[in-house]
Formats: structure tokens, sequence, C-alpha cells
């Protein structure tokens, strides 16, 4: 699989909205492994939302607040495509 994560958009009830770079937009549900070894970190709500980026070409949390790939808390690409709803774009139609 050569899909990678351009884009990601955290929502509530630790859902992630995923722009993937086949065009498809899906909806991956992290509740399952919030709190859980590296991921505890996903419990505290600023960290979730304010740390939520793209590194690595996947979803990742920016543990040190510098983007450094190497310090992220990431989850494989294949594994978030796999395991994703397929959703329309919340964004369309949004001024």
């Amino acid at each position: 699989m050569d899909v990678h994560v351009l884009q990601v958009m955290p929502a509530e009830n630790y859902r992630v909205y995923i722009y993937f770079s086949d065009g498809r937009v899906k909806l991956f549900d992290v509740s399952h492994i919030a709190g859980k070894g590296v991921f505890k970190k996903l419990c505290d709500e600023e960290f979730y939302y304010k740390r939520c980026t793209v590194l690595n070409s996947t979803l990742a949390w920016d543990v040190t607040g510098t983007f450094d790939p190497r310090n992220c808390i990431d989850i494989d690409p294949e594994t978030l495509y796999n395991e994703s709803v397929e959703v329309k774009d919340p964004l369309t139609g949004v001024a």
C-alpha cells in the first residue's frame, strides 16, 4: 500500500478525520487505545487536540512541541487506512 496521510483533524470522542493521499477521507476511532501505554497522554484533552498532527506521513501527536518525527506518538498509516471508516469531508461546504 502506497497511501499516506496528508492532513488530520481531531474531533470529539477520540475520533480523528484523516485525509489520505488517494483522496479518501476516513474517520479513525482512537478511544480503544487512548490511555494505554504510550497513548496514555491522549487522555489529556489539551494534548489530544493541540498536538494532533501529521509526522512520518501518518497521524501523530507531537510529544515535545518541536515537530520532531522521532519524538511523537504515531499510528501506522496502513492500520489507519484499514481500520477507519470512509466518510464525507466534514469541511465540505464550510466557508
